[in-house]
């Protein structure tokens, strides 16, 4: 099923809600009549049942844009729910918090980049929800209230977090880190954004204050044993760091896949690797089980209520380092979502005129969904390309206080966050790595959104910690969505139908388009005798007049059509790369072709693995491949698959591991993609 697409129009009469406090009272919006939803949730009991219609009605906060229609999700692929969540392998370690029985795919909630997105607080909370300390097996915590450590008693006090975060031990190894006016996006966009510049502290990353505000509140007993955690890169460096500074050892669980400019960096710092499985799910479980066995504390990245109270000081630093009274906007990155829940508990306690919004890429929308839902969910896959927020499920403390306090969250793409990290580049000459700059997007997309100017705006940089063999994909991502547009072609096959495409692309006063980018191969064969394909790239912003006076003298020309696949990421990231004719077979076209997007983690290897249960079985009619640096890989994959043998061919892959994912072309993007391979 296609995902909804939530009309800007339906918008354009809202305002983000103007400054109000905490207390005032809630506006329920009008119900939305989308699909409820097919998502899928395991059951204690075999079997599953139907995920229930969403909630009559959600709660925003007062005067916030309406609530959009929720995407209705897709049942994942079995694989999908293995790779999820197998509680199973969990149980058998050591116990761990009830899992959130609901699983969504990411693909099917969508939003225009830069709306804000409502917070529903009518969902009654889920068991599933409430804060427990990893590893925790004390009966009194078990019940539906969680954690009931006296440790832990302030979290629940309505001035808990401000004095903790007043208190917190991060300075002995944390920097406070300078806010800094961007001069040439301020001017872009026509208000005042200030970059809090956490990219500056000792491991280039926000996460040694959480780190180190935990693992100072620990005994010497539990020093001596040791901590443990799992990561795949910044917190892992800030929990080696604090380990070092407090002299204690610190196990660090890595995926096999971890880049090793992060396994050198955190043994640097004095940590001990350990790489296991080839997920951050395999490594986390296996810290778990370690940490019972050993006598290990075990440090949260995010749902600690410690960890939340040391990345608040970011918030503190922020409220001193301007005049609190002429902000109107913090945004922040989610990932896990310690950070800004810890960000928005000291800014609602002591201004809380001040709009705290979180940010998230569409491909790891998790607290998103299950904001908008009114209960957690996981994710069935992620998008690793901003790999510090990929996380399939929220903390259940942050969730919690974000749930509370948030004003709401808005959504960016890839494209989106690489053009900031060029944005940030050109500021600072400092490349952030992209979860650094999902803040500064979403602060972006916001203002655009929204048309708004001469508002005062704070934006996160939370870490730099840059693989350089992904600035390749970095680079081709920047301005495609934003500066730059990309049309899928089709002109008649004629002398100078190229020439008179050209000559269509001029500005509204008559100024020649910037071409980026232009791919065309003849072909005479597979039915496309007669017209030609071209994929174009010039440096307008889609949507803008300019692209749609554009597309419409293209699709008003006999012959002509041209459409705007700017935001398709598999056009960006395969596609651009591809031009070459469809598959033939004694010069007809193959009518039992299927073409898979299969993403699994980037190691040596995979493409190995991937294609040994399916070669030499069925023909492969289509491979294409990119290193990319991230935490993950999409590859491109064309077979001959007869109807009559695709259940043999679904039971051939269940011999892979769950860490590779297939799925079928949409509808949108097969037909864009046969119109060129």
């Amino acid at each position: 099923m296609q995902a909804l697409d939530f009309s800007r129009k339906a918008s354009t009469t809202c305002e983000p809600r103007p400054n109000r406090r905490r207390a005032a009272p809630l506006v329920l919006c009008k119900a939305h009549s989308g699909s409820a939803g097919r998502a899928k949730r395991t059951a204690a009991a075999p079997g599953s049942k139907s995920a229930p219609p969403a909630p009559a009605a959600a709660a925003a906060r007062t005067d916030s844009p309406p609530a959009p229609q929720e995407a209705a999700p897709v049942p994942p692929n079995p694989q999908h729910a293995a790779a999820a969540a197998d509680p199973s392998a969990a149980a058998a370690r050591q116990p761990l918090a009830p899992a959130p029985q609901l699983i969504v795919s990411a693909e099917d909630f969508s939003a225009p980049s830069g709306q804000l997105l409502p917070i529903n607080v009518l969902h009654p909370p889920s068991p599933a929800d409430v804060y427990r300390c990893i590893g925790c097996t004390k009966p009194e915590c078990q019940g539906p209230s969680g954690c009931v450590s006296a440790e832990m008693a302030w979290r629940r006090e309505g001035d808990g977090y401000l004095k903790q975060i007043l208190t917190a031990k991060v300075y002995r190894i944390a920097q406070e880190t300078p806010l800094q006016e961007a001069r040439q996006l301020s001017k872009q966009l026509g208000s005042t954004i200030l970059l809090k510049r956490e990219d500056l502290q000792p491991v280039r990353s926000f996460k040694v204050r959480g780190a180190y505000n935990r693992m100072s509140r620990l005994t010497q007993e539990q020093l001596e044993k040791g901590v443990i955690c799992s990561s795949a890169g910044n917190h892992a460096q800030g929990v080696a760091l604090a380990a070092r500074t407090l002299g204690c050892s610190a196990v660090i669980c890595m995926p096999t896949n971890s880049p090793q400019i992060k396994i050198d960096a955190v043994r640097e710092l004095g940590g001990t690797v350990e790489l296991v499985g080839e997920s951050f799910f395999e490594a986390q479980v296996h810290a778990q089980a370690r940490a019972a066995a050993e006598g290990r504390v075990f440090i949260s990245a995010y749902d600690d209520p410690f960890t939340i109270a040391g990345q608040g000081t970011i918030g503190l630093e922020i409220l001193r380092q301007v005049d609190m009274d002429d902000v109107d906007f913090i945004f922040v990155p989610i990932g896990g979502g310690g950070m800004i829940a810890g960000i928005a508990a000291v800014v609602k306690s002591l201004k809380p005129q001040i709009q705290v919004i979180g940010v998230e890429p569409t491909g790891a929308n998790a607290m998103a969904q299950s904001l908008v839902r009114g209960e957690r969910v996981t994710l069935s896959k992620v998008d690793a390309f901003a790999d510090g927020v990929a996380i399939k499920l929220p903390g259940a403390e942050p969730f919690r206080l974000c749930r509370e306090l948030l004003d709401g969250v808005t959504l960016v793409d890839n494209s989106a966050i690489s053009t900031a990290i060029k944005d940030v580049f050109n500021e600072t000459r400092t490349i952030l790595e992209p979860a650094g700059a999902v803040a500064v997007a979403g602060a972006k997309a916001f203002l655009q959104y929204y048309g708004l100017e001469g508002k005062r705006v704070v934006a996160v940089t939370s870490g730099a910690n840059m693989n350089f063999d992904r600035l390749r994909l970095v680079s081709e991502l920047v301005d495609v969505g934003s500066a730059e547009v990309m049309l899928a072609a089709s002109v008649p096959d004629r002398h100078g139908a190229i020439v008179q495409l050209l000559e269509m692309a001029t500005m509204p006063d008559g100024r020649p388009i910037d071409i980026t980018e232009l791919k065309y191969r003849y072909t005479d064969v597979g039915g496309r005798a007669g017209t030609a394909r071209i994929l174009i790239g010039l440096g307008v912003a889609p949507g803008g007049r300019p692209c749609r006076a554009l597309l419409e003298r293209i699709n008003g020309e006999d012959g002509f059509f041209a459409t705007d696949i700017s935001d398709m990421d598999l056009a960006q990231v395969h596609l651009r790369h591809m031009i070459g004719g469809p598959a033939l077979r004694d010069g007809a076209g193959i009518a039992e072709e299927r073409i898979f997007k299969v993403d699994y983690p980037e190691h040596v290897g995979m493409l190995h693995r991937l294609l040994s249960p399916l070669s030499p079985r069925w023909d492969i009619t289509l491979l294409h491949f990119r290193k990319t640096g991230n935490r993950s890989a999409t590859a491109l994959l064309g077979l001959r698959l007869p109807e009559e043998e695709v259940a043999d061919f679904w039971r051939a892959i269940g011999e892979l591991s769950a860490e590779f994912s297939f799925t079928e072309l949409s509808e949108r993007e097969s037909s864009v993609f046969h119109m060129f391979i």
